[in-house]
């Protein structure tokens, strides 16, 4: 990959007020006080040790994810983005995103993370009814999110939408009214995730003893369909299986995850994918919030992990991620990576099917096919 391709920054901060029983990503529970700028100054000082391995790349999009990064304090957050500033160039539009809850007080500090330089917010709102935010573990009520999206959206140039749905007990009808009120609030972008009961969580035990009923996969079907239905409708087409925009309105850092592009992840469990040396390497950080900021301290950055992607394992890593978009692979890159092409009988095959189409040198998966992702991906890489 060249400097003048997208390049991207992850920062991850662990941190939640309380671990949601869905949720599997690397969050942590703190009952005494954080110390937000210690973590903050150890970010920086990680960026500085992955700048050293990716000098003259141009950053065009940084992410806080976490966790919960609208717990920062925006001076954390400053912190952050001035050591990005001095470690990179910056494109002169780069997107910068955060993940917000949108609880009030993680909403008063909206402005100060615009006045840091976040641009663009991703308010987990994940449902509209106060008993399935409950249920979620969620710390806010409907009102408070619909309040917090809409502080949002007048601070802040781009906004996302985000909800969860094939929640337990939830009917079709229930969810075609809640996303109508949704889109009627909507910005341009909305991320909508059908809910996956993921190990160790504690919804994953609840399902496994019979104490949680989520969908059935039909009717987990015809919830995608509807989702499909009213987004196209209100010209938000499915951009990735999950993720919806108008046109211009996508999220551009995670398009640089399904293109396969290569990015920096800096935190607490952290995943990186660069390139170095005509190689591509995976690194991986420390998951444990503090034993990794002492690793920091000690050595100049938390990666525990390093190894080199072979092109074969690249190229299977590219077919996951690109297949999830509209815009599909581009066969010859694929062929680029593997070492050979992708057989032409089983394209036919599953064309013939109406699972996927190509255009020239680009392969896509078909509205029916990105319901069956996974299998057509594992057809595909065999």
């Amino acid at each position: 990959m060249s400097s003048s391709e997208a390049f991207g920054i992850y920062v991850h901060w662990p941190f939640c007020k309380a671990k949601c029983p869905y949720c599997d990503f690397n969050s942590h529970v703190r009952h005494a006080a954080v110390d937000a700028m210690s973590f903050a100054r150890s970010l920086a000082t990680e960026l500085a040790w992955f700048a050293e391995r990716t000098r003259g790349r141009q950053v065009t999009s940084i992410f806080f994810g976490g966790g919960t990064p609208s717990l920062m304090p925006p001076e954390a957050v400053g912190h952050v983005l001035d050591a990005i500033g001095r470690l990179w160039s910056l494109a002169p539009d780069v997107e910068t995103t955060m993940e917000a809850n949108p609880t009030s007080i993680e909403a008063e500090n909206f402005r100060g993370y615009r006045a840091a330089g976040v641009n663009r917010v991703s308010v987990g709102v994940q449902a509209l009814n106060d008993a399935d935010l409950k249920a979620l573990g969620r710390q806010h009520t409907a009102a408070e999110a619909l309040a917090a999206f809409r502080l949002a959206a007048r601070v802040f140039p781009r906004v996302s939408f985000d909800l969860i749905y094939a929640r337990p007990e939830q009917t079709l009808e229930k969810w075609r009214e809640e996303l109508r009120i949704a889109l009627g609030e909507q910005q341009g972008h909305m991320s909508l995730y059908q809910l996956t009961i993921e190990p160790g969580t504690a919804y994953f035990d609840l399902h496994a003893r019979g104490s949680l009923a989520v969908p059935a996969d039909d009717r987990a079907a015809d919830l995608y369909d509807a989702t499909q239905e009213l987004t196209e409708a209100a010209g938000l087409p499915a951009y990735e299986v999950s993720n919806h925009a108008a046109p211009g309105q996508e999220s551009r850092h995670n398009l640089l995850y399904w293109r396969y592009g290569e990015y920096a992840g800096a935190g607490p469990g952290a995943h990186s994918r660069i390139d170095s040396g005509g190689r591509r390497l995976a690194l991986v950080a420390e998951r444990h919030p503090e034993t990794w900021r002492d690793l920091v301290e000690s050595q100049g950055h938390g990666i525990v992990t390093e190894a080199e992607v072979p092109p074969e394992d690249q190229a299977s890593e590219y077919l996951l991620m690109g297949l999830r978009i509209a815009e599909g692979i581009d066969l010859t890159r694929y062929a680029a990576l593997a070492g050979r092409e992708i057989d032409s009988s089983k394209i036919a095959g599953l064309k013939s099917m109406g699972l996927i189409k190509r255009e020239g040198n680009r392969l896509r998966a078909t509205p029916d096919g990105r319901k069956l992702l996974n299998a057509l991906i594992a057809e595909l890489a065999v």
